[in-house]
């Protein structure tokens, strides 16, 4: 009998990583939109990493929960921000870095509400959310699955 200790990563490594910076000045809609078409066109490279293509179900999926959390960085937390895409095998994890340490709070259901129902939106459609606190913001993320 052989006595052995085997140990697995903690946290495996994404077949595809990528991130955008924005410098804050463009707070409207732009930086949104840029947001999203930078998400689409990360997962179209699922291929090029020996992935199967992502549906586009999963693409629209990635690109609204994008939309949330970057708006999220421009109402809330003005200044600059990082959105991170990492892809794996069966999920797509977003994370949006600000400078802003609170965290993003879900409102109740209201649907007499209009607007301010974007974290409500990503809880219901992703696996996991998290808030990480950082030295000078938080990072909030949210794991998308893909199958």
């Amino acid at each position: 009998m052989t006595d052995a200790i085997t140990t697995s990563r903690a946290t495996r490594a994404p077949a595809l990583c990528a991130t955008v910076d924005y410098d804050g000045v463009d707070t409207g809609d732009g930086m949104v939109a840029s947001a999203r078409d930078f998400t689409a066109d990360f997962l179209a490279a699922a291929p090029a990493v020996g992935r199967a293509r992502v549906t586009q179900e999963r693409v629209d999926l990635g690109r609204l929960v994008v939309s949330e959390l970057v708006t999220n960085a421009v109402r809330h937390a003005p200044g600059p921000c990082r959105l991170m895409l990492e892809l794996f095998e069966d999920a797509l994890e977003i994370s949006v870095f600000d400078r802003v340490e609170a965290s993003p709070v879900p409102r109740g259901h209201d649907p007499g509400r209009v607007g301010q129902h974007g974290v409500e939106i990503v809880v219901a459609i992703c696996e996991s959310v998290s808030v990480e606190p950082h030295p000078w913001g938080k990072r909030v993320r949210a794991r998308l699955s893909l199958v």
